[in-house]
């Protein structure tokens, strides 16, 4: 399966966004108010400068207290962002997602962010593959 089926899947919410300069507090106020896990950081909302994630969030935190609330996503965003391309396979994103140890990918088209998968996307993409393979199967040994 190509990443190209994951994003049809996922509809077209496209990617959040917050430009350089954003304080950590108002990153986390959209984390939570969209229900998701991460947002990248771009400059002009096409391109990925950097992601931040709920976990960069809490360790820092965790690290130096609630002072890091009032300071910019720039601080602390990954600034060295592993990208997939529509035309990758599910399973090397995952591997990659996996030996990473990163669980959100920016999809990227001659230099443009085109959608965001999760490791939560291709796990359920996969096991919806394995689901129907296994129904072929069955289907064919049971002479349907």
């Amino acid at each position: 399966m190509q990443v190209q089926n994951i994003l049809k899947s996922k509809g077209s919410d496209g990617v959040v966004t917050v430009p350089p300069g954003t304080t950590i507090s108002a990153a986390a106020r959209i984390l939570t108010e969209k229900r998701i896990g991460t947002v990248v950081i771009s400059s002009d909302g096409e391109t990925a400068d950097g992601i931040l994630s709920e976990r960069d969030i809490v360790r820092e935190l965790a690290n130096r207290g609630g002072g890091c609330l009032t300071e910019s996503v720039d601080s602390y965003m990954t600034r060295n962002l592993q990208t997939c391309t529509r035309a990758d396979l599910a399973d090397d994103v995952l591997a990659r997602m996996t030996e990473g140890r990163f669980r959100h990918m920016p999809v990227v088209e001659d230099g443009k962010m085109v959608g965001l998968i999760t490791l939560g996307d291709v796990v359920k993409a996969r096991l919806s593959e394995l689901a129907m393979e296994k129904n072929a199967l069955e289907g064919m040994i049971m002479g349907y």
